[in-house]
Protein backbone atom coordinates (compact mmCIF):
# COMPACT_ATOMS: atom_id res chain seq x y z
CA UNK A 1 0.00 0.00 0.00
CA UNK A 2 3.02 2.47 -0.48
CA UNK A 3 1.39 5.32 -2.59
CA UNK A 4 3.47 6.32 -5.63
CA UNK A 5 3.98 10.46 -6.48
CA UNK A 6 2.06 9.77 -9.37
CA UNK A 7 -1.24 9.63 -7.49
CA UNK A 8 -0.50 12.62 -5.13
CA UNK A 9 -0.80 16.67 -5.89
CA UNK A 10 2.23 18.76 -4.37
CA UNK A 11 -1.28 20.35 -2.51
CA UNK A 12 -2.75 16.85 -0.89
CA UNK A 13 1.46 15.64 -0.56
CA UNK A 14 2.36 18.62 1.55
CA UNK A 15 -0.38 18.84 3.89
CA UNK A 16 -0.07 14.90 4.90
CA UNK A 17 3.82 15.84 5.04
CA UNK A 18 3.03 18.24 7.74
CA UNK A 19 0.23 16.29 9.49
CA UNK A 20 2.66 13.35 9.74
CA UNK A 21 5.25 16.24 11.03
CA UNK A 22 2.85 16.72 13.35
CA UNK A 23 2.34 13.71 14.63
CA UNK A 24 6.36 13.05 14.77
CA UNK A 25 6.35 15.59 17.22
CA UNK A 26 3.85 14.76 19.09
CA UNK A 27 4.80 10.69 19.67
CA UNK A 28 8.70 12.89 20.06
CA UNK A 29 7.44 14.27 23.19
CA UNK A 30 5.16 11.38 24.60
CA UNK A 31 8.23 8.60 24.27
CA UNK A 32 10.48 10.17 26.83
CA UNK A 33 9.00 8.82 29.73
CA UNK A 34 8.78 5.16 28.28
CA UNK A 35 11.85 4.63 26.51
CA UNK A 36 14.59 2.85 28.70
CA UNK A 37 17.81 0.87 27.26
CA UNK A 38 15.70 -2.40 26.84
CA UNK A 39 13.08 -0.42 24.47
CA UNK A 40 15.45 1.23 22.29
CA UNK A 41 17.36 -2.44 20.69
CA UNK A 42 13.77 -3.52 20.96
CA UNK A 43 12.29 -0.85 18.69
CA UNK A 44 15.43 -1.09 15.98
CA UNK A 45 14.88 -5.27 15.47
CA UNK A 46 11.09 -4.74 15.08
CA UNK A 47 12.07 -1.82 12.38
CA UNK A 48 14.35 -3.91 10.75
CA UNK A 49 11.79 -7.22 10.89
CA UNK A 50 8.96 -4.95 9.62
CA UNK A 51 11.62 -4.10 6.85
CA UNK A 52 12.13 -7.35 5.56
CA UNK A 53 8.39 -8.15 6.10
CA UNK A 54 7.52 -5.56 4.06
CA UNK A 55 9.15 -7.07 1.27
CA UNK A 56 7.73 -9.93 0.73
CA UNK A 57 4.03 -10.25 -1.36
CA UNK A 58 2.22 -13.03 -0.77
CA UNK A 59 -0.45 -13.75 -3.23
CA UNK A 60 -3.69 -13.50 -3.22
CA UNK A 61 -5.61 -16.49 -4.47
CA UNK A 62 -7.74 -15.84 -7.56
CA UNK A 63 -7.84 -12.38 -7.70
CA UNK A 64 -3.78 -12.40 -9.53
CA UNK A 65 -2.81 -10.12 -6.84
CA UNK A 66 -0.49 -9.91 -3.66
CA UNK A 67 0.02 -8.67 -0.77
CA UNK A 68 2.41 -7.67 2.49
CA UNK A 69 2.02 -7.32 5.80
CA UNK A 70 2.00 -3.56 7.10
CA UNK A 71 3.52 -4.10 10.48
CA UNK A 72 1.88 -1.73 12.60
CA UNK A 73 -0.12 -3.52 14.43
CA UNK A 74 2.79 -5.73 15.88
CA UNK A 75 4.76 -2.24 15.83
CA UNK A 76 2.04 -0.83 18.35
CA UNK A 77 1.32 -3.76 20.71
CA UNK A 78 4.82 -4.70 20.85
CA UNK A 79 6.17 -1.00 21.50
CA UNK A 80 2.82 0.86 22.08
CA UNK A 81 1.85 3.59 19.70
CA UNK A 82 4.49 6.27 20.35
CA UNK A 83 7.01 4.30 19.52
CA UNK A 84 5.41 2.26 16.69
CA UNK A 85 4.25 5.31 14.87
CA UNK A 86 8.58 6.58 15.00
CA UNK A 87 9.47 2.92 14.13
CA UNK A 88 7.49 2.72 11.40
CA UNK A 89 8.29 6.74 9.96
CA UNK A 90 11.84 5.00 10.08
CA UNK A 91 10.75 1.89 8.23
CA UNK A 92 8.94 3.99 5.17
CA UNK A 93 11.78 6.64 4.82
CA UNK A 94 14.51 4.06 4.88
CA UNK A 95 12.48 2.78 1.84
CA UNK A 96 11.23 5.18 0.20
CA UNK A 97 14.90 7.14 0.29
CA UNK A 98 17.02 4.10 -0.74
CA UNK A 99 14.87 1.15 -1.75
CA UNK A 100 12.48 3.98 -3.86
CA UNK A 101 9.49 2.11 -2.44
CA UNK A 102 7.08 4.74 -2.49
CA UNK A 103 7.57 8.16 -3.47
CA UNK A 104 9.20 11.75 -1.68
CA UNK A 105 6.01 13.25 -2.28
CA UNK A 106 3.32 11.13 -1.12
CA UNK A 107 5.60 9.90 1.94
CA UNK A 108 3.62 11.81 4.53
CA UNK A 109 1.04 10.04 3.07
CA UNK A 110 2.27 6.59 3.37
CA UNK A 111 3.33 7.09 7.05
CA UNK A 112 0.25 8.28 7.83
CA UNK A 113 -1.52 5.45 6.19
CA UNK A 114 0.43 2.58 7.42
CA UNK A 115 1.38 3.71 11.04
CA UNK A 116 -1.94 6.07 12.58
CA UNK A 117 -4.53 4.63 11.80
CA UNK A 118 -2.92 0.68 13.45
CA UNK A 119 -0.97 3.04 15.87
CA UNK A 120 -3.90 5.53 17.07
CA UNK A 121 -7.30 3.79 16.18
CA UNK A 122 -6.76 0.17 15.44
CA UNK A 123 -4.53 -0.43 18.64
CA UNK A 124 -5.80 1.20 21.51
CA UNK A 125 -10.02 1.37 20.38
CA UNK A 126 -10.11 -2.33 19.31
CA UNK A 127 -7.27 -4.30 20.02
CA UNK A 128 -6.99 -2.91 23.70
CA UNK A 129 -10.79 -2.96 24.46
CA UNK A 130 -10.70 -7.20 23.31
CA UNK A 131 -7.17 -7.96 24.82
CA UNK A 132 -7.44 -8.74 28.53
CA UNK A 133 -3.88 -10.01 29.27
CA UNK A 134 -4.67 -10.44 32.60
CA UNK A 135 -6.76 -13.30 32.57
CA UNK A 136 -7.04 -17.34 32.43
CA UNK A 137 -4.17 -18.62 29.72
CA UNK A 138 -6.90 -20.13 27.26
CA UNK A 139 -9.05 -17.08 27.44
CA UNK A 140 -5.73 -15.13 26.38
CA UNK A 141 -4.79 -16.79 23.67
CA UNK A 142 -8.03 -16.45 22.35
CA UNK A 143 -8.30 -12.27 22.91
CA UNK A 144 -4.81 -11.81 21.38
CA UNK A 145 -6.08 -14.13 18.23
CA UNK A 146 -9.50 -12.13 18.20
CA UNK A 147 -8.05 -8.74 18.72
CA UNK A 148 -5.39 -9.21 16.49
CA UNK A 149 -7.17 -10.35 13.56
CA UNK A 150 -9.87 -7.43 14.34
CA UNK A 151 -7.85 -4.99 14.94
CA UNK A 152 -5.20 -5.58 11.94
CA UNK A 153 -8.00 -5.70 9.31
CA UNK A 154 -10.12 -2.97 10.41
CA UNK A 155 -6.84 -0.92 10.24
CA UNK A 156 -5.81 -1.80 6.90
CA UNK A 157 -8.95 -1.19 5.91
CA UNK A 158 -8.80 2.54 6.83
CA UNK A 159 -5.64 2.66 5.53
CA UNK A 160 -7.00 1.69 2.06
CA UNK A 161 -9.81 3.96 2.45
CA UNK A 162 -7.35 6.82 3.03
CA UNK A 163 -5.60 6.37 -0.19
CA UNK A 164 -8.49 6.43 -2.28
CA UNK A 165 -9.13 9.76 -0.47
CA UNK A 166 -6.01 10.64 -1.02
CA UNK A 167 -5.95 10.25 -4.85
CA UNK A 168 -9.31 11.94 -5.11
CA UNK A 169 -8.52 14.84 -3.75
CA UNK A 170 -5.71 15.10 -5.57
CA UNK A 171 -7.26 15.01 -8.72
CA UNK A 172 -4.22 14.55 -10.85
CA UNK A 173 -5.42 10.61 -11.83
CA UNK A 174 -8.54 9.49 -13.73
CA UNK A 175 -9.27 6.92 -11.09
CA UNK A 176 -13.12 7.31 -10.35
CA UNK A 177 -13.70 7.48 -6.49
CA UNK A 178 -16.57 4.58 -5.79
CA UNK A 179 -15.23 2.05 -8.38
CA UNK A 180 -11.20 2.55 -6.82
CA UNK A 181 -12.65 1.94 -3.19
CA UNK A 182 -14.89 -0.88 -4.11
CA UNK A 183 -11.94 -2.73 -5.22
CA UNK A 184 -8.97 -1.11 -2.83
CA UNK A 185 -11.60 -1.84 0.15
CA UNK A 186 -12.06 -5.95 -0.56
CA UNK A 187 -8.50 -6.56 -1.81
CA UNK A 188 -7.31 -5.16 1.70
CA UNK A 189 -9.42 -6.85 3.65
CA UNK A 190 -7.67 -10.39 2.52
CA UNK A 191 -4.10 -8.96 2.95
CA UNK A 192 -5.67 -7.60 6.50
CA UNK A 193 -6.75 -11.59 7.33
CA UNK A 194 -2.95 -12.72 6.71
CA UNK A 195 -1.49 -9.43 8.41
CA UNK A 196 -3.68 -10.43 11.85
CA UNK A 197 -3.07 -14.06 11.62
CA UNK A 198 0.84 -13.05 11.49
CA UNK A 199 0.14 -10.47 14.20
CA UNK A 200 -1.05 -12.83 16.16
CA UNK A 201 1.41 -15.41 15.97
CA UNK A 202 4.52 -12.67 16.73
CA UNK A 203 2.62 -11.52 19.55
CA UNK A 204 1.84 -14.91 21.19
CA UNK A 205 5.93 -15.68 20.70
CA UNK A 206 6.73 -12.05 22.81
CA UNK A 207 3.36 -13.45 25.21
CA UNK A 208 5.12 -16.40 25.94
CA UNK A 209 9.02 -15.44 26.01
CA UNK A 210 8.20 -11.85 28.16
CA UNK A 211 4.71 -10.77 28.91
CA UNK A 212 6.34 -7.63 30.57
CA UNK A 213 7.25 -6.02 27.30
CA UNK A 214 3.00 -6.46 26.25
CA UNK A 215 2.66 -5.32 29.34
CA UNK A 216 5.11 -1.87 28.85
CA UNK A 217 3.82 -1.01 25.89
CA UNK A 218 0.11 -1.19 26.96
CA UNK A 219 0.54 1.35 29.76
CA UNK A 220 3.24 3.05 28.05
CA UNK A 221 5.84 2.44 30.75
CA UNK A 222 9.54 1.10 30.25
CA UNK A 223 9.99 -2.30 30.16
CA UNK A 224 12.16 -2.54 33.55
CA UNK A 225 15.29 -4.38 34.08
CA UNK A 226 13.92 -7.86 32.94
CA UNK A 227 16.40 -9.03 30.54
CA UNK A 228 14.77 -9.88 27.11
CA UNK A 229 17.86 -10.75 24.98
CA UNK A 230 16.49 -13.85 24.09
CA UNK A 231 13.59 -12.07 22.50
CA UNK A 232 16.11 -9.62 20.83
CA UNK A 233 17.85 -12.70 18.89
CA UNK A 234 14.82 -14.30 18.07
CA UNK A 235 13.51 -11.24 15.99
CA UNK A 236 16.89 -10.21 14.86
CA UNK A 237 17.07 -14.19 13.45
CA UNK A 238 13.62 -13.25 11.85
CA UNK A 239 14.99 -10.50 10.16
CA UNK A 240 17.88 -11.65 8.75
CA UNK A 241 16.00 -14.93 7.56
CA UNK A 242 13.31 -13.18 6.24
CA UNK A 243 15.51 -10.83 4.25
CA UNK A 244 17.90 -13.02 3.00
CA UNK A 245 16.48 -15.88 1.74
CA UNK A 246 12.32 -15.67 2.33
CA UNK A 247 12.22 -12.63 -0.08
CA UNK A 248 12.90 -14.55 -3.04
CA UNK A 249 9.70 -16.20 -1.90
CA UNK A 250 8.23 -12.92 -2.77
CA UNK A 251 5.14 -13.32 -5.25
CA UNK A 252 5.35 -11.63 -8.82
CA UNK A 253 1.74 -10.25 -8.61
CA UNK A 254 1.20 -6.80 -8.40
CA UNK A 255 0.42 -5.73 -4.84
CA UNK A 256 -3.37 -4.90 -3.68
CA UNK A 257 -3.60 -0.92 -4.53
CA UNK A 258 -1.71 -1.86 -8.52
CA UNK A 259 -3.66 -4.21 -8.90
CA UNK A 260 -6.51 -1.96 -7.47
CA UNK A 261 -5.22 1.06 -10.29
CA UNK A 262 -5.14 -1.49 -13.08
CA UNK A 263 -9.10 -3.28 -12.42
CA UNK A 264 -10.17 0.51 -12.66
CA UNK A 265 -8.05 2.56 -15.23
CA UNK A 266 -6.15 -0.63 -17.16
CA UNK A 267 -2.63 0.35 -15.85
CA UNK A 268 -0.47 -0.53 -12.84
CA UNK A 269 1.92 2.65 -12.60
CA UNK A 270 0.78 5.68 -13.63
CA UNK A 271 3.36 8.55 -15.43
CA UNK A 272 3.71 11.29 -12.92
CA UNK A 273 3.21 14.93 -13.88
CA UNK A 274 6.09 17.67 -14.47
CA UNK A 275 7.53 20.17 -11.69
CA UNK A 276 7.18 18.50 -8.42
CA UNK A 277 6.84 15.24 -9.40
CA UNK A 278 9.86 15.23 -11.62
CA UNK A 279 11.99 17.18 -9.38
CA UNK A 280 11.54 14.51 -6.35
CA UNK A 281 12.15 11.55 -8.84
CA UNK A 282 15.54 12.80 -9.88
CA UNK A 283 16.02 13.44 -6.20
CA UNK A 284 15.38 9.68 -5.28
CA UNK A 285 16.84 8.58 -8.45
CA UNK A 286 20.48 9.58 -6.95
CA UNK A 287 19.55 8.76 -2.95
CA UNK A 288 17.74 5.11 -4.07
CA UNK A 289 20.93 3.21 -4.32
CA UNK A 290 19.10 -0.17 -4.42
CA UNK A 291 16.06 0.46 -6.35
CA UNK A 292 13.41 -1.81 -6.23
CA UNK A 293 15.24 -4.40 -3.60
CA UNK A 294 18.09 -4.58 -6.55
CA UNK A 295 21.25 -3.50 -7.60
CA UNK A 296 20.75 -0.68 -10.47
CA UNK A 297 20.85 -2.13 -13.63
CA UNK A 298 23.24 -0.63 -16.38
CA UNK A 299 21.95 1.09 -19.73
CA UNK A 300 22.62 -1.90 -21.57
CA UNK A 301 20.54 -4.06 -19.54
CA UNK A 302 17.21 -1.49 -19.75
CA UNK A 303 17.55 -1.38 -23.51
CA UNK A 304 18.45 -4.95 -24.47
CA UNK A 305 16.04 -6.90 -26.10
CA UNK A 306 14.80 -9.69 -24.40
CA UNK A 307 13.01 -12.97 -25.72
CA UNK A 308 9.78 -13.94 -24.37
CA UNK A 309 11.01 -17.22 -22.84
CA UNK A 310 14.21 -15.08 -21.17
CA UNK A 311 11.69 -13.22 -19.42
CA UNK A 312 9.56 -15.91 -17.60
CA UNK A 313 10.64 -14.96 -13.92
CA UNK A 314 11.44 -18.31 -12.01
CA UNK A 315 10.11 -18.80 -8.38
CA UNK A 316 12.31 -18.66 -6.13
CA UNK A 317 13.68 -15.59 -7.46
CA UNK A 318 17.06 -16.35 -6.09
CA UNK A 319 18.84 -12.89 -6.47
CA UNK A 320 21.89 -11.52 -5.09
CA UNK A 321 20.25 -7.87 -4.81
CA UNK A 322 17.11 -8.79 -2.86
CA UNK A 323 19.25 -10.49 -0.60
CA UNK A 324 21.35 -7.91 -0.18
CA UNK A 325 18.66 -5.00 -0.04
CA UNK A 326 17.30 -7.30 3.15
CA UNK A 327 20.15 -6.81 4.65
CA UNK A 328 21.37 -3.42 4.07
CA UNK A 329 17.43 -1.85 4.50
CA UNK A 330 16.78 -4.01 7.90
CA UNK A 331 20.69 -2.53 9.06
CA UNK A 332 19.51 1.12 7.96
CA UNK A 333 16.40 1.10 9.69
CA UNK A 334 17.70 -0.32 12.74
CA UNK A 335 20.45 1.85 12.90
CA UNK A 336 17.77 5.13 12.40
CA UNK A 337 15.47 3.30 14.97
CA UNK A 338 18.71 3.12 17.48
CA UNK A 339 19.43 6.45 16.68
CA UNK A 340 15.75 7.78 18.07
CA UNK A 341 15.75 5.36 20.43
CA UNK A 342 19.22 7.17 22.00
CA UNK A 343 18.63 10.73 21.37
CA UNK A 344 15.38 10.79 23.38
CA UNK A 345 16.81 8.55 26.00
CA UNK A 346 19.70 11.21 26.10
CA UNK A 347 16.98 14.44 26.11
CA UNK A 348 15.26 12.44 29.17
CA UNK A 349 18.53 12.19 30.73
CA UNK A 350 19.54 16.01 30.58
CA UNK A 351 16.29 16.93 32.06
Amino acid sequence: MHMADALISPAVGGTMWAVTAGLIGYCSKKVKDEMDDQKIPLMGVLGAFIFAAQMINFTIPVTGSSGHLGGGMILAVLLGPHIAFLTMASVLTVQSLFFADGGLLALGCNIFNLGFFPCFIAYPLIYKKIVRINTTLDKAEKNIIAGSLIAAILGLQMGAFAVVLETFFSGISELPFTTFLMLMLPIHLAIGIVEGLTTAAVVLFIWKARPEILNAASSSAPIGASSIRNVLIGISSAAVITGVALSWFASSNPDGLEWAMFKTAGIEELEAPEGVHSSLSKIQEKTAFLPDYGFKADESEKTAEIMPEQNESSWPAVDSGTSVSGVVGGFLTLTVAVGIGFIFKRRKTNE
